[in-house]
């Protein structure tokens, strides 16, 4: 998968997804890094067909409004730790791959992964 790592989800959670072979970036390896807009993650998820990882619910009212990020997953986990974060997304890869291959929009929280559309 090709994501996009929103400011507040932790730099090694996309260092993780990469060395799990994924081609990630993270907001703060950008330009501007944690000034980067909304609008200016969304163009990048939409012109590198990104999936953008957040858990700012921002980018959700968006995808509902206008369908930007054209793909988004959401982590509804709450507050977590960084090993907890990794060892949730390591236990649910294959299933959110899966999921995002075949989905817009899907939420994973600390129990359950959500496929919304």
């Amino acid at each position: 998968m090709k994501l996009l790592i929103d400011a507040q989800l932790p730099r090694r959670l996309a260092h993780e997804l990469a060395s799990a072979g994924h081609d990630t970036i993270h907001a703060f390896d950008l330009p501007l890094g944690n000034r980067t807009s909304d609008d200016e993650l969304m163009a990048l998820a939409l012109r590198e067909s990104r999936v953008m990882v957040t858990k700012d619910a921002d980018f959700v009212a968006s995808f509902w409004l206008r369908r930007l990020p054209p793909k988004l997953l959401l982590i509804s986990t709450g507050n977590i730790g960084n090993d907890s974060l990794w060892s949730l997304f390591a236990a649910n890869l294959p299933a959110i791959e899966a999921a995002m291959d075949k989905n817009h929009f899907v939420e994973m929280s600390r129990t359950s992964l959500l496929v919304h559309a």
